[in-house]
């Protein structure tokens, strides 16, 4: 016999995630535009003390936007920091902000914490949102894609459950 125990909150439908989702993804926006003002910021330094130049554009956005050693990995840490976002969330207390407000939590099918292993894994799957349309077709389980990938569910609180959390 497990001594771990099921959860015994419902899983969340489709109206929950997708309001949720709403909210995470401005929250999302945020973070990328903060990281992108950081590594201008970076690029801005290493270019006033000569680590190189412009390469020839009159200002330093054309630069980076022409300049795929620049682009790529300008577009990869801004990412990184909206998956550390997600991840970090997911990990810490099962909940990002949307999920806070809408009562929403994600852990494992046991009821427990996810990893940060299991969110990354829950990022790909996800596609912007997209995977949690799964909950329309599959309305008995209410498990989106990266629910199933992971053997995660996205469960809905109580207003006493969800107080005190994040």
């Amino acid at each position: 016999m497990s001594l771990i125990t099921k959860s015994t909150f419902p899983r969340a439908g489709f109206r929950r995630r997708f309001a949720s989702w709403v909210y995470d993804v401005l929250l999302a926006i945020a973070v990328y535009m903060t990281a992108g003002a950081a590594s201008f910021l970076i690029i801005t330094l290493l270019v006033r003390y000569g680590a190189f130049d412009l390469q020839g554009y009159q200002h330093l956005s054309d630069t980076i936007s022409n300049t795929y050693w620049l682009l790529w990995p300008n577009e990869f840490w801004k990412l990184a920091w909206v998956a550390f976002f997600f991840i970090w969330f997911w990990s810490k207390s099962g909940q990002t902000l949307g999920m806070k407000a809408w009562r929403l939590k994600v852990q494992n099918q046991d009821g427990s914490l996810i990893s940060k292993t299991t969110g990354l894994k829950r990022l790909l799957p996800t596609l912007l949102g997209l995977g949690n349309f799964a909950v329309l077709v599959d309305r008995k389980h209410k498990l989106s894609l990266q629910d199933r990938l992971t053997d995660t569910e996205v469960v809905l609180l109580t207003l006493e459950a969800n107080k005190g959390r994040l």
